[in-house]
């Protein structure tokens, strides 16, 4: 008895607490002394193993900072008078799209469930053990402005270039100015063909150039940027095809009116 306490407290000591769990479960499992030792030793291994995996998902979710954690591939509503294709999302689940470093635009009205979706894609991602981040674009702007002011812009940069895949809520909501264009296209440029990133936008992609800086002619930086994240990006555009059905997905998703969009 002495010889397995010192066992699972050096175990412990090594941080191998689920297979100090494990081992005690063994040894107070009279039927166990009919495994074999290989077997029992396969057995403690796989019981760390799970542990860890399980833990690294846990971090990886919280991390995300998702808008909606409970956002699920499963739970996409397909009966609410959307169009959706049902099979490019399924492909999208499976993550093939990060490995390629391609990206997605989700465009859609408020409340056509373009945040739960972007969600859903970003929990499978983090199931595939990719690292993610949820940010909206607003909030983006401002803490990439603070952070050139402050010196520390790299920094704050790499923030954002770091995660496997990027989801952007709120894409162009708001027109953007010369500056903030400036710091938008420094963190694109250092993710392309690195990283995947999620955009999502109340607004169709035509639409979008002329929400950077104005759509000026000769608008190099909305040039630059469109030409960065659009070439090879998927794209969804979620549009109600059935007013009959038409549900808003805040009321489908039960989720709080503030947060579903």
């Amino acid at each position: 008895m002495m010889i397995n306490e010192s066992t699972i407290n050096k175990l412990i000591e090594m941080h191998l607490t689920a297979m100090a769990d494990a081992f005690r479960i063994q040894q107070s499992d009279k039927s166990m002394k009919e495994v074999s030792f290989e077997d029992r030793f396969g057995m403690l291994v796989d019981a760390e193993y799970i542990s860890r995996k399980n833990n690294r998902l846990k971090r990886l979710i919280h991390n995300a900072g998702f808008e909606q954690p409970d956002a699920c591939i499963a739970g996409i509503d397909y009966t609410s008078g959307r169009k959706l294709n049902r099979d490019l999302i399924s492909r999208l689940a499976s993550c093939e799209y990060i490995p390629e470093y391609r990206n997605i635009f989700i465009t859609g009205a408020t409340g056509s469930g373009k945040t739960y979706m972007a969600c859903a894609f970003g929990m499978e991602a983090c199931k595939h053990y990719y690292s993610v981040r949820f940010v909206r674009l607003p909030d983006l702007l401002l803490e990439l402005q603070a952070a050139r002011e402050d010196g520390v812009f790299q920094n704050v940069l790499k923030k954002y270039t770091t995660p496997t895949l990027l989801i952007i809520d709120e894409w162009l909501l708001l027109r953007l100015n010369e500056s903030e264009a400036r710091n938008l296209f420094e963190l694109i440029h250092k993710r392309r063909k690195r990283t995947s990133t999620i955009f999502c936008s109340q607004f169709r992609e035509e639409d979008w150039y002329d929400r950077i800086c104005g759509g000026e002619q000769e608008n190099t930086l909305a040039d630059a940027i469109m030409d960065r994240i659009s070439y090879d990006s998927y794209k969804i555009n979620i549009e109600c095809i059935d007013t009959s059905k038409d549900r808003s997905m805040r009321e489908v998703y039960g989720l709080d009116p503030k947060q579903a969009k």
